[in-house]
């Protein structure tokens, strides 16, 4: 078992373009890492220079205590499971499984011992004398995390592996993956675009965009404390609302304003010293949709952050109520763009309707306008 140091990678290509830069990163031993960003942002391309699929063009890159910089993908003790499968289709599961043991000149009771272990792991025992075009999707990619197990890698790098499944399939494939986890003890690199799979099985995310890590933390950290306006709207569904608006001081108060509102912010952020050069400046207020509340419990107790504004849309996702709401003054704040709040089903707000919300305002983040940095959780 092993972690990983990454340290000061680059990766450019011929033409001046710098897919990766200056990246730094400790991987701890049986971590899962998840790397996550939009397509492009160089996630995929620091998997594959881990692999050694690619050439790193500056730094280090060190597997438990070895430099790796120049050793061949096939001596890395790494498996890497990809997007598509890689299967061969004229081979049984079994010989699929046991295919890179084989090449090693593993003994065949060996084999047999790591495949069947392997299929028990991964519940695949019925199939293995089947061949790929006979398996679901699912179970496609059970055998090619079935062929990497059986190597019994320092490291496992996985690319993307769910996203040809369908909806119902990933989900379950993503409880898969954790358990499978548990009982590996390996560490696992992940790449994915998708931030519900980095939420739910990662230890740690990092959060990449054009090449550079913006954040590493924990699921909950990332939600609660992002970094920046990227980190803010990347992390979480439906995405943290932005209004631009400005700090207002009266007395001892502090006030966040936006369009003909204002709402009285808590003492704590009253008295945090990093606000106090933003007075009177317009900042960009983030807001989580869960942090907006229409039941008659919270207008009560919220009084002083309510907000009147209109219902221009509903969406009913079951056990929730995602109602896009527009407010006086709110087209200059925000571009004409809605707020997001997410509600108890039992809302009876409706299209058309004009109601009152309470805020939150102790879980309004402030970002600078112009660095897009954090200023105040």
């Amino acid at each position: 078992m092993a972690g990983l140091s990454l340290r000061h990678i680059y990766k450019k290509y011929p033409g001046g373009v710098t897919a990766v830069s200056d990246f730094n990163l400790e991987i701890k031993d049986k971590e899962f890492l998840i790397f996550v960003g939009p397509s492009g942002c160089g996630k995929s391309t620091t998997l594959r220079m881990i692999a050694g699929l690619e050439e790193i063009s500056e730094g280090e890159l060190y597997i438990g205590d070895r430099y790796v910089n120049d050793v061949a993908p096939k001596d890395r003790d790494i498996a890497m499971v990809f997007q598509n499968y890689a299967l061969y289709p004229h081979m049984t599961v079994f010989d699929n499984m046991a295919f890179g043991l084989k090449l090693r000149k593993v003994p065949k009771e060996e084999i047999k011992r790591r495949v069947e272990e392997a299929a028990r792991i991964l519940d695949i025992q019925h199939l293995l004398e089947r061949r790929p075009k006979a398996l679901s999707g699912g179970q496609k990619q059970r055998v090619a995390l079935g062929r990497a197990i059986v190597r019994n890698p320092k490291v496992f790098l996985l690319d993307e592996p769910l996203s040809n499944l369908d909806a119902k399939l990933r989900a379950s494939m993503r409880t898969e993956l954790t358990k499978l986890h548990k009982k590996v003890e390996t560490t696992f690199i992940y790449v994915t675009h998708d931030q519900v799979e980095a939420m739910t099985m990662a230890s740690r995310i990092v959060v990449m965009r054009d090449g550079v890590i913006q954040q590493v933390d924990t699921p909950q950290n990332l939600y609660d404390t992002p970094c920046n306006l990227f980190v803010a709207g990347f992390i979480g569904t439906p995405q943290m609302n932005f209004i631009t608006g400005k700090l207002l001081k009266k007395g001892n108060d502090l006030y966040a304003t936006f369009g003909t509102t204002e709402i009285i912010l808590p003492a704590d952020k009253a008295n945090n010293p990093d606000l106090k050069e933003y007075i009177g400046q317009e900042v960009i207020f983030g807001l989580r949709p869960e942090a907006i509340h229409d039941e008659p419990m919270y207008l009560s107790s919220m009084a002083d952050t309510t907000l009147d504004v209109d219902v221009d849309v509903t969406e009913l996702m079951g056990a929730e109520i995602y109602l896009y709401l527009g407010f006086e003054g709110m087209e200059d704040a925000t571009n004409g763009k809605n707020i997001i709040a997410r509600v108890s089903s039992r809302s009876t707000a409706r299209s058309g309707d004009k109601i009152k919300v309470a805020i939150d305002a102790s879980r309004i983040h402030i970002f600078d306008k112009d660095s897009e940095k954090c200023i105040c959780h």
